[in-house]
């Protein structure tokens, strides 16, 4: 099993640009609404101020200290009311950018070519889809917020201090070079730590899922000992991942607690002094004092979420490191016929190990090829490529002059695959007909059910709106396997790859799914990839597949006379 890339820093930059990008107009009202917030919190310290020196030189009256008092009261609420609704906008924000992550992540899986599928790590990608889309989803949720409004209200506390005092300015900025060294020790080690953490827990959930869908295999060939043992290494290769990142937080977090207090310190020791000395007024001190004791707040906000939005970082590049694989849809033209024309295809899972060899192949418009050979042959892979799920190593698979894995890549379905496999999705009976073209009409869906003989869909009451799935409506094997070919009528493909659609059902269903399979085949191109050789006796032509290659083509009486490969296939087949 081979592991999706990670995408390096710069990638993750230009994402992360990209992302705000399209949102510069609410980016540009959160950060007018925090600035605001910001400087509205400025206003209680100052009036207080105001009111202690107003106190020592006994200028005040009672009537004043009631004005100021109101005028702190009313800052105070409307710095409130701007704190919370800007939090509003900027948790709203983070949602948006979640929900466009999301989008993302499902796209680019869904885009991740079938060789690449084939030999993927189901648990790296499970976790860079759910965990790590969650990581990132709350860093861009609460953590960007977090430290964006706690920047600016840094920034803005720290401007206010110098306009108040330059020397007290300075006193509280004494902290920052403590702050910028643990800073950057950790984040010099966090994204590698937080990559491994990931990526172990990963390999827990891999072997976490092989063992819940093959425990029947585990207890039948005696492998219980092995997977515990590959189970509690996974495990234990968590767990010392976990400990590194804790290291760091337990460095991170200590320095930064003890730094925020410095600042707060030496502005009272500094303000003492100058005060003593006549050198500045009491008002300032106290002002001076609770503008600093005001960075403490967001100082230890931005710390805190730094680590956690390392960690985001870190599930950021495995999410964008899932594009890296994943095909873009090309600009296709339109085909100029239904021929499909398979010219010098090679095609290898592995490097090195090539599946087919230089395969020929033109198959008319409504003609009905069967496709047979031994098992491993080829045959399957020959089909895959030629429905577009995959892309042949070299020479090219068209329909009507266009490659096939283009137009399937752009969304557009002239060459459909049916298999033995089959899914019926949690939703709705529309929804999943409706799959390959969701603005078809009821009338088309229910019509497509019709072909396909699927009865059991007059005995239901809520009709189209029937819930499949867990949870809903669980349909048989039978009715499973209608439902996929009646989205095959929706879709309406020019041309079919049948690779043994009823090979694993028992033969009552099968010989339903069979009449289902006629029915939707119409007056359509049919590829039938035949492991049974009854079925390839009534095509038009028939292609023999071996190691790789076609090595013989034609129909069912013309090979049988040739007595080459075909021939001994028949003969074996029957018992000869």
């Amino acid at each position: 099993m081979t592991r999706l890339p990670i995408a390096e820093r710069h990638e993750v930059r230009r994402a992360a640009v990209r992302l705000l990008r399209g949102e510069r107009r609410a980016l540009a009202v959160v950060l007018v609404l925090t600035s605001l917030a910001a400087l509205t919190g400025l206003v209680a310290p100052y009036l207080v101020g105001k009111i202690v020196g107003g106190v020592e030189d006994g200028t005040l009256t009672l009537s004043t200290v009631d004005m100021i008092a109101l005028g702190v009261l009313a800052s105070a609420v409307v710095h409130l009311f701007l704190v919370r609704y800007s939090g509003l906008q900027t948790f709203r924000l983070g949602e948006r950018f979640l929900a466009s992550l999301r989008e993302e992540a499902v796209t680019r899986s869904l885009a991740l070519p079938a060789r690449v599928v084939d030999r993927l790590s189901t648990g790296d990608l499970l976790t860079r889809v759910t965990s790590d889309v969650g990581v990132v989803g709350q860093a861009l949720r609460d953590g960007v917020p977090e430290v964006f409004t706690g920047t600016v209200n840094l920034l803005v506390v720290l401007v206010a201090t110098f306009v108040l005092d330059p020397v007290l300015g300075l006193a509280a900025l004494a902290g920052m070079p403590f702050v910028a060294w643990v800073l950057h020790w950790y984040l010099k080690r966090a994204r590698p730590a937080y990559l491994a953490e990931s990526q172990a827990a990963g390999d827990v959930a891999e072997i976490s899922a092989a063992v819940g869908e093959g425990s029947r295999t585990i207890q039948t060939y005696g492998l219980r000992d092995r997977l515990v043992g590959k189970a509690h290494a996974s495990i234990a290769s968590h767990y010392d991942a976990r400990l590194r990142t804790l290291r760091l937080r337990n460095v991170l977090f200590p320095v930064i607690n003890f730094v925020s207090m410095v600042p707060t310190a030496l502005v009272l020791l500094a303000g003492g002094l100058f005060y003593a000395g006549d050198a500045v007024e009491i008002e300032v001190v106290v002002t001076g004092s609770l503008y600093v004791w005001r960075l403490v707040e967001p100082l230890e906000r931005i710390m805190m979420w730094v680590e956690f939005l390392q960690r985001g970082a870190a599930s950021f590049a495995r999410v964008e490191g899932i594009g890296a694989n994943a095909e873009s849809a090309p600009a296709v033209g339109e085909p100029e016929s239904d021929l499909v024309e398979v010219r010098g295809v090679r095609y290898s899972y592995v490097d090195g190990h090539e599946v087919l060899h230089g395969v020929d192949l033109v198959v008319r418009p409504g003609e009905r090829l069967a496709v047979v050979g031994v098992s491993g042959a080829g045959k399957s892979t020959l089909g895959r490529l030629i429905a577009g799920v995959d892309r042949p190593s070299e020479g090219s698979v068209r329909v009507g002059g266009v490659p096939v894995a283009d137009l399937a890549a752009a969304g557009e379905q002239p060459i459909v695959l049916v298999t033995q496999e089959h899914h019926v999705f949690i939703g709705t009976l529309r929804e999943n007909l409706a799959l390959a073209v969701p603005d078809a009409s009821d009338d088309r869906l229910v019509e497509a059910l019709r072909t396909v003989d699927a009865r059991w869909f007059d005995d239901l009451p809520d009709g189209l709106d029937t819930p499949l799935g867990a949870g809903g409506l669980e349909l048989d094997p039978a009715q499973a396997q209608q439902l996929a070919l009646a989205r095959v009528e929706v879709a309406d493909p020019h041309t079919l790859v049948l690779d043994e659609a009823t090979s694993s059902l028992d033969p009552a269903t099968a010989r339903h799914a069979e009449r289902a399979i006629a029915a939707v085949r119409g007056s359509r191109t049919v590829i039938a990839i035949a492991h049974r050789l009854q079925t390839a006796r009534d095509a038009d032509r028939i292609a023999v597949v071996d190691a790789g290659r076609v090595v013989e083509l034609g129909s069912h009486d013309d090979l049988v006379a040739r007595n080459g490969t075909y021939a001994t296939l028949w003969r074996s087949w029957h018992g000869d």
